[in-house]
């Protein structure tokens, strides 16, 4: 009798300490949550995104967590409310009816010892999980130790973390440098890709499998580099297109070459083919960037019905990010659907984007020195004699940056112009000859022709949106006004 009091004591402790540790675990969910909310009537809105995913308040980086769960997509983000610069990372999160409107959920992670870094989700039976990398601050060098966390949740808003976390808490070989990842399900096995680096600065993506998601095997390094791909691969993807299989991941380190690399850290891809018996991934195309604009790092994708979706975060690293003084900082891009057209990807966005369409600006004709306004928000689609220059120039209506947009038929390429910080990569299309243009607030994404280039950029005008033309042809255009999708 009294050993079962004891045993009973003991349990009755037990409970009082977690449900102490619940309750205070929900008192600081609810002050974040009154925080934001109180925080939000300070936002200055005139760079605020219209339709795309920002961060209620503060910071944002890397979309994180990509995922369809109970009738919804859920998008997880890199997150620090307190302030509009990087902090101890949180992850914001984001859920949608079809990819188009999005609402605002509460924050999904927040740090306790460890700072919750990049990560991704999948579905177990009922469960949403995030798998996600928890970094933690040392006292020797380097300074910092990452290892990979898991969080669950029953409702798609309330995680709570695995008490046995970290379920993977070193490299192989001991590298310091191991973030970032990516878990999909195949067969009888959960499989994840992470970033890592080698221990001569070397980036690469290591390959583990599990069939309970707590014990990791790790299986092989699925791509390295060879020197010249940089010293850390961070934000890895892996899944197979029209059967190929394609590395998605963002490089550290890469060297300029021309046209080439020019953004503080680059984003692209390696098309190859994948065994899984074997575990070998044999490239078949060499690297490729994704997309050719000042502000693009960091993706993610989801398989959608059979579509594969990316998004990447909508800005740079080391670099100014104006809107910071405003009470905010960053963005996630439009989604887009990834195709695979021969030895490269295509993105095009999605057809839902069409529901934004909100009344017609323009249809026709559009010369030069003609202007079109837009109230923040729009959507063109260009076409033009490709034998010919165009010219477009994107400026604030009260003045601020401005931002051009050319079409160079001498050397046939495409270029965007941030006030002589220039992007440009050569362009031969393939099918379609046209430009969409979507612009918002405070960015431009512009489609080429099937998607085969693509530039995504932010600019800070002031005012409304005036599109002019400086085109010496007669360019036909097709504008629309597009309506808000997400939050104020």
């Amino acid at each position: 009798m009294a050993a079962w009091i004891s045993s009973l004591l003991f349990l009755c402790v037990i409970a009082s300490v977690h449900l102490k540790y619940l309750s205070e675990d929900e008192d600081a969910k609810r002050e974040l949550a009154e925080y934001i909310q109180e925080t939000k009537k300070s936002i200055n809105p005139r760079w605020r995104l219209h339709y795309h995913v920002i961060p209620p308040v503060g910071w944002m980086n890397d979309p994180n967590g990509f995922s369809y769960y109970k009738g919804e997509y859920h998008l997880f983000f890199q997150y620090y409310p307190y302030d509009s610069v990087w902090g101890p990372m949180h992850w914001g999160h984001s859920v949608s009816p079809n990819l188009v409107d999005w609402r605002e959920l509460p924050t999904a992670l927040a740090p306790d010892e460890e700072m919750c870094f990049s990560g991704s989700a999948l579905v177990d039976g009922d469960k949403l999980v995030l798998m996600y990398t928890g970094r933690l601050n040392t006292d020797t060098d380097p300074f910092y130790n990452e290892t990979q966390y898991l969080a669950f949740s029953d409702d798609g808003v309330n995680f709570y973390k695995y008490e046995g976390n970290p379920v993977l808490a070193r490299t192989p070989d001991g590298a310091y440098d191991f973030r970032d990842p990516k878990i999909w399900k195949y067969g009888d096995y959960w499989y994840v890709v992470i970033g890592s680096s080698t221990h001569d600065a070397r980036g690469r993506v290591l390959l583990y499998r599990s069939q309970n998601l707590y014990d990791w095997e790790f299986l092989t390094v699925l791509g390295e580099s060879n020197g010249e791909l940089g010293y850390m691969w961070e934000c890895p993807d892996f899944f197979e297109l029209d059967g190929k299989y394609i590395l998605l991941m963002s490089p550290q380190g890469l060297e300029p070459q021309g046209d080439r690399y020019k953004n503080t850290h680059q984003t692209g891809y390696i098309i190859g083919s994948f065994n899984y018996e074997t575990f070998e991934f044999v490239p078949e195309v060499d690297f490729q960037e994704l997309d050719f604009g000042h502000d693009f790092y960091a993706t993610q994708t989801l398989d959608a019905d059979g579509k594969r979706i990316v998004a990447g975060w909508f800005s740079m690293w080391e670099l100014p990010h104006p809107e910071d003084v405003d009470g905010w900082a960053g963005a996630i891009t439009i989604m887009r659907e990834l195709k695979l057209s021969g030895n490269r990807l295509l993105q095009q966005p999605l057809d839902e984007m069409l529901s934004l369409r909100n009344g017609s600006v323009h249809n026709g004709s559009f010369n030069k020195d003609e202007s079109l306004v837009f109230e923040k928000t729009g959507e063109l689609i260009i076409n033009g004699d490709l034998e010919q220059k165009i010219e477009l120039e994107i400026a604030g209506t009260n003045g601020g940056n401005n931002i051009w947009i050319r079409w160079e038929p001498e050397v046939k390429k495409v270029v965007v112009d941030r006030g002589g910080d220039v992007r440009q990569v050569e362009w031969s299309p393939i099918g379609s000859r046209s430009w969409r243009l979507f612009l918002d607030a405070s960015s431009l994404e512009l489609f080429c022709g099937e998607g085969e280039v693509v530039f995504s950029t932010r600019f800070y005008p002031d005012g409304d949106l005036r599109v002019n033309s400086f085109s010496d042809q007669s360019l036909n255009v097709e504008a629309h006004k597009l309506r808000r999708s997400v939050p104020v």
